[in-house]
């Protein structure tokens, strides 16, 4: 009998789970009026308050943005934001780029001279322009149906005191000596010269408050004198962009060392964009442009679609590295060809898109031995052009330094804290039809302060390369946006939404988010599930972060892995590492449309947390 019940355990592992067939720590969030999800229990219900006061998704997703920013929630305010946006009206998902920008002086000449290989994590050499502020008062004025004031309202009242959650007091207290070093980050969060706020503790923030004040006043101000619902909105963009909370910004960044100047501020702006777009088995999965690193997710799929993954069984030995493989091949391209594509070159997306350059990389797959080599492609063929960057990718070796020590050395510790750096996720829905997928990051913790504003500064610089061979499409320059991992995610299935998804973890997200996907459309996973399932993470990749480190053929499963497929795994190249939970703090929403209802996925992972409403 105890073998029997060994047999099936082992049976549910390794092949595909039905919708009985898994049990969740967490239930199915169910709705049909409105659905928040985000990272902390706090910021989802700044989202519920917004449909309470009659706003739809995208004032809801903005109120917990702000949220989020204010809770520091491996975020805040000087960070960046990414948003996939579903129009119900236009029947059509629009792309929002809300990056921000190297500033003045910001070249590879002035990191080299600095003895740096890539920009640094920490610091005001870090640092780039805000994007939240904009990305976020840009997408109330254009598809929000409430005031500024109403979708700040929640934050302001946090920054007037709040109980800090333990995560954010473990990070703050964890990095205490470097955050004293920068006067207005010490002022903010050691006051008296302790430790940092214990959690539960009242966290109070008045510079950020007064600063939020101000855009609200600059909403009201505009009001008064006569202005449109959305020109008001976007005179708090102006005020914080070109107004004197941009001077105070510059002058107290400045104050510490950093380059970055008015006009930096001022000539940053949003993009409103079309996303990119591929479809698997019919299924139109839209991500963001190669800004970020959001296409590998497509590239991915183009690959895996050729191959029968659901006769190979969910986390097989066979699907495992099936997919660790197209993963890493498809990652090796973003390192080299993704960039700002408002800067020169002019990134190949038409052939790193192409369904017949998956069909070439998918049979360059070594289908017995993990390949710790796999290099970028040439796509180029597929849109008819020649590569004028041969020379650099026979050069190319990624950059970064090569992590082999054990797990659980200090150096594998920071490479993994790094690999997994910042962002959290934003999910929003209603029954009008809005439909909002946003992670936002930088400006996480520790950050420096910018002046008296209480914005700390992104440090999503590091994500540039300084030397061409490294990757020609990302090099650092003035103005330009560094390739992140931020990579929210939609889906369409018979032209209406199908899945919303995003995820925080660095280089990790787009692995876990392509997982999460084929669990619901291979093996008939629902969306709880789908987001608590065990999924595996490559570590061969070359990192986002810091010193870009990589792992080759270092790979994270489950510890709950039956020992054969560990040892098939081993046997095939992998060094394993073992985890308790590997499935990512995915958050989701799925589109039931024969019920007219929402189903919503919030992670076991973290203190993600959803709210709905019947």
């Amino acid at each position: 009998m105890k073998r029997l019940i060994l047999i099936a355990f082992a049976v549910l592992l390794v092949t595909p789970l039905g919708a009985t067939a898994q049990r969740t720590q967490k239930p199915v969030l169910h709705g049909k009026h409105w659905i928040a999800i985000t990272g902390k229990p706090m910021a989802a219900t700044a989202g519920s308050m917004m449909y309470q006061r009659g706003g739809n998704a995208v004032d809801a997703a903005a109120a917990m943005l702000a949220a989020t920013a204010t809770m520091w929630d491996v975020l805040s305010w000087g960070g960046e934001t990414q948003a996939l946006i579903y129009h119900p009206g236009e029947k059509r998902v629009i792309a929002l780029n809300a990056l921000g920008a190297a500033p003045a002086g910001a070249t590879p000449e002035y990191f080299r001279d600095k003895g740096y290989e890539f920009p640094p994590e920490y610091g005001v050499d870090a640092m780039i322009t805000p994007g939240t502020p904009g990305g976020l008062i840009t997408m109330v004025a254009e598809w929000g149906k409430l005031s500024l004031a109403d979708v700040l309202a929640p934050a302001i009242e946090m920054t007037e005191g709040y109980p800090v959650e333990a995560g954010a007091s473990r990070q703050i207290q964890g990095e205490a000596e470097r955050m004293k070093e920068w006067p207005y980050t010490a002022s903010v969060f050691f006051p008296d010269g302790g430790d940092g706020p214990e959690a539960g503790e009242i966290f109070v923030q008045e510079d950020l408050g007064s600063t939020l004040r101000k855009l609200v006043e600059a909403e009201a101000d505009a009001l008064a004198q006569g202005a449109s619902r959305e020109d008001a909105i976007m005179a708090a963009y102006d005020r914080f962009y070109r107004g004197d909370i941009a001077e105070e910004y510059v002058r107290g960044a400045r104050e510490q060392g950093s380059s970055v100047t008015m006009a930096d501020l001022d000539r940053w702006e949003v993009h409103i964009e079309d996303p990119v777009m591929t479809t698997y088995r019919g299924i139109e999965v839209y991500k963001l442009q190669p800004w970020v690193q959001g296409p590998v997710m497509n590239q991915t799929l183009n690959i895996l679609e050729n191959f029968d993954l659901e006769s190979m069984g969910y986390n097989s030995t066979r699907y495992i590295h099936t997919l660790y493989q197209a993963m890493n091949m498809a990652f090796a391209d973003r390192d080299f060809y993704y960039g700002d594509p408002y800067f020169p070159p002019e990134e190949p997306l038409e052939g790193l898109l192409s369904k017949d350059y998956a069909q070439q990389r998918a049979a360059q797959m070594d289908l017995e031995r993990n390949n710790a080599n796999v290099r970028p492609g040439d796509p180029y063929p597929f849109q008819d052009e020649e590569n004028p960057f041969e020379e650099l990718l026979e050069r190319w070796s990624g950059g970064g330094e090569v992590v082999t020590d054990p797990e659980g050395s200090s150096e594998m510790d920071e490479f993994l804290d790094d690999f997994y750096q910042g962002t959290t996720s934003i999910q929003a829905a209603d029954k009008s039809g809005w439909v909002v997928s946003i992670t936002p990051s930088g400006g996480w913790i520790p950050a420096v302060i910018a002046g008296r504003t209480g914005i700390g500064m992104s440090q999503r610089a590091q994500s540039f390369v300084v030397n061409e061979v490294d990757g020609p499409f990302n090099v650092v320059q003035p103005g330009k946006r560094p390739r992140a991992t931020l990579t929210p995610g939609m889906a369409l299935k018979d032209g209406r939404p199908y899945l919303s998804f995003a995820v925080q973890g660095g280089d990790a997200q787009d692995q876990n988010l392509v997982q999460f996907f084929l669990n619901m459309v291979e093996f008939d996973m629902n969306v709880q599930q789908a987001v608590e399932a065990a999924n595996i993470n490559s570590m061969q990749m070359r990192g986002s972060f810091g010193e870009h480190a990589t792992s080759p053929g270092r790979l994270l499963v489950q510890n709950a892995t039956p020992p054969w497929v560990q040892t098939e795994l081993q046997s095939m190249g992998y060094d394993l590492m073992l985890s308790e939970r590997t499935s990512g703090p995915i958050n989701a929403i799925y589109f039931d449309w024969a019920n007219g209802s929402f189903w919503g996925g919030s992670s076991n992972h973290g203190d993600d947390y959803g709210v709905v409403w019947q």
